[in-house]
C-alpha cells in the first residue's frame, strides 16, 4: 500500500461512518439540530463539502469543479444561525453534490505522486496540515470530527444504532 491509497482508506472509512448516520435522515431532521449549541446537521454537509472543495483546489488549483452559485454564501458561519430550511441546499441535494465532488476528489488524490505530497500545504492550512498528503488525510478526519454530533441527533430522534 503506498501512501495515496492509504489516505483514500481514510477517507473511505469517514464516508462509510457518516454516510451510515446520515443516509436515513430526512431533508427536515437534517434541519434540526442536534443541541442548541451547534450547527444543523444541513449547515455541517454544506460547512464539509465546501471545506473538501477549498482544501483539494488549495492543493491543486482547478482540480475541484467549482461549488454550484451562492453554495458558499449559504454555508458561510454567518448563515449557520439559520434555521430557514429555504436559506440552504436540501440535505438529498447535497449528498449528490457531496459524491460527486469525492469521487473528483479520490481521482485527484490518486494521480498525485510521492513528491506532491510530501510538498507544503497552502499557508491557509499550514496549522494543521503542513503538508499536501496532511491535508488531503484531514479531507476524511473532518467529517469525522463532525459525525458525533450527527449521532447526538439519531438518539434523539430515536434511530437506531448504526455504528
Amino acid at each position: 500500500m503506498n501512501v495515496n491509497e492509504a489516505i483514500k482508506l481514510g477517507i473511505d472509512c469517514a464516508d462509510m461512518i457518516c454516510g451510515a448516520y446520515l443516509d436515513d435522515l430526512t431533508n427536515e431532521e437534517a434541519m434540526q439540530r442536534p443541541h442548541s449549541g451547534c450547527n444543523h446537521v444541513n449547515w455541517q454537509i454544506g460547512h464539509l463539502i465546501a471545506s473538501d472543495n477549498a482544501m483539494c483546489n488549495g492543493c491543486v488549483p482547478g482540480s475541484v469543479p467549482a461549488l454550484p452559485d451562492g453554495f458558499e454564501e449559504k454555508y458561510s458561519k454567518e448563515k449557520a444561525a439559520s434555521d430557514n430550511a429555504d436559506d440552504f441546499i436540501p440535505k438529498t441535494e447535497l449528498m449528490e453534490i457531496y459524491r460527486n465532488q469525492r469521487q473528483v476528489i479520490k481521482d485527484v488524490l490518486a494521480g498525485l505522486s510521492e513528491e506532491q505530497l510530501s510538498a507544503a500545504s497552502p499557508e491557509s492550512f499550514q496549522s494543521y496540515a503542513p503538508t499536501v498528503a496532511s491535508l488531503f488525510s484531514m479531507i476524511g478526519s473532518h467529517w469525522l470530527m463532525h459525525s458525533g454530533q450527527w449521532t447526538v441527533l439519531r438518539r434523539e430522534l430515536g434511530r437506531e444504532i448504526v455504528i
